[in-house]
């Protein structure tokens, strides 16, 4: 049987996230911080390593600068170790003018350095999951089966059918059905594949091994754009797809509340994903910061990342991200802070003077249900409530200073909030 040493490592990453602005204002989506310190573009490339999968390709190329910087950054293996982890970023050659169209025509670009990879396999990725996976069985189930193409498969509840490309199995796991988000109700029955009425179905993940050959030939004799819309359907007909089972933990973070949900969950007492693994990590960028500092201030269910200063608050079930300033008589429930990048000249123990607001979370403010993305600046007495759920709307302010999508205030990065601002429901009063 082959090694992990024959399999490449693809990772789609350059998506335009829309449903995730404005945390996709100034990067791409799988540059997004999450959990307070990680980025979900560290999620597939850990799992790789973690599964001896040591050369790893990230395609990018929406507002692709942090993204690049933090992968250059944090993913340096030593000269004496094959592995690699390169970006392939999309580009004008001679033969396509055009930028990626989709997942497969993403690929399709970067076949010249598939090619070149001289791998026998490879494996498809996306940079905008939260899960933990070791992909060798995977691929020895495909090796096993003699697939030409293995779709991870996830078990799926009805009323989610429609999120998801829903695929049907025989008794020897192949494929033999497929619908791209079916809602009828006569072609959901079709593809019943588990005798669980709770989760009678089974959801693509997204997530694929190719023989590269194949993979090849799929994709310089169609002019297919997405694997899940295009390349999976047509080729079940012609190739030995087969569907590799995963039922943990794996959650697409696509949307606001997606993302709002999955990191407050983190922070609870028994969190769904568990950080705290020392066999499997999860890898990012090594900050060389100070422990954090808490003074006089209560703390309940609170993920909470290195480099903060906190004085005489109270913080519930919230995640505090690296650098956090979270300054005397602040009050932050259900909401994520995602700190800083670097320290402001005025630390969070000293009264900001001037007119001036500082990196951080001013004197007196009260912070419910929102997203203050990094390098924000909340003054003092700054009162943001959540909206009622469904709620989408954007500050009228031409400098786009908050938005809310689906009822959570979103604050974008390096934004300013002035002294005494209200942003919620009812009356907005705004005391610029």
């Amino acid at each position: 049987m082959p090694s992990m040493d024959n399999v490449l490592a693809v990772i789609l990453g350059g998506g335009r996230g829309a449903r995730l602005y404005p945390l996709t204002m100034q990067r791409s989506k799988p540059a997004v911080p999450i959990a307070g310190k990680y980025r979900l573009i560290d999620i597939p490339i850990s799992n790789c390593i973690n599964s001896g999968i040591f050369r790893v390709a990230v395609l990018t190329q929406f507002n692709s600068v942090s993204l690049h910087r933090h992968i250059t950054r944090t993913y340096q293996f030593d000269t004496f170790h094959i592995g690699w982890v390169q970006i392939w970023a999309a580009e004008q050659t001679v033969s396509s003018e055009d930028w990626y169209q989709g997942t497969a025509d993403a690929v399709r670009k970067q076949l010249f350095e598939i090619r070149a990879a001289r791998a026998p396999y490879v494996l498809i990725l996306a940079g905008d999951h939260l899960y933990r996976m070791d992909y060798a069985p995977m691929v020895e189930f495909h090796w096993q089966n003699k697939a030409d193409i293995t779709v991870a498969v996830q078990p799926v509840p009805a009323q989610e059918a429609g999120r998801f490309g829903i695929l049907k199995l025989d008794e020897t796991s192949r494929i033999v059905d497929f619908a791209e988000k079916p809602t009828e109700p006569a072609r959901l029955q079709q593809l019943v594949s588990r005798q669980d009425a709770g989760r009678p179905f089974l959801g693509s993940m997204g997530i694929y091994v190719f023989n590269t050959d194949v993979l090849i030939d799929l994709l310089e004799h169609n002019n297919y754009d997405d694997f899940g819309k295009h390349v999976i359907p047509n080729a079940m007909n012609t190739h030995r797809v087969f569907g590799y089972g995963f039922d943990d933990y794996w959650e697409d973070i696509g949307t606001i509340r997606s993302f709002y949900d999955t990191n407050l969950a983190l922070a609870q007492p028994n969190p769904p994903f568990n950080f705290f693994d020392e066999d499997r990590p999860i890898y990012t960028h090594p900050r060389y910061l100070p422990g954090t500092t808490i003074e006089n201030t209560s703390l309940e269910n609170v993920l909470l990342a290195e480099g903060c200063c906190i004085k005489d608050s109270e913080i519930r079930h919230s995640v505090i991200g690296v650098r956090s300033q979270i300054r005397a008589g602040v009050r932050v429930l259900d909401s994520i802070i995602m700190g800083a990048d670097y320290y402001d000249e005025i630390s969070c123990s000293s009264t900001p003077d001037g007119g001036k607001v500082a990196i951080g979370i001013g004197e007196g403010s009260y912070i419910e249900g929102a997203i203050i993305d990094k390098n924000a600046r909340i003054g003092r007495g700054v009162t943001i409530r959540p909206f009622p759920r469904g709620t989408d709307k954007d500050d009228p302010n031409p400098e786009k200073r908050w938005f809310v999508r689906d009822g959570i205030v979103v604050i974008p990065k390096g934004a300013t909030i002035p002294p005494g601002m209200y942003i919620g429901p009812g009356t907005q009063m705004d005391q610029d």
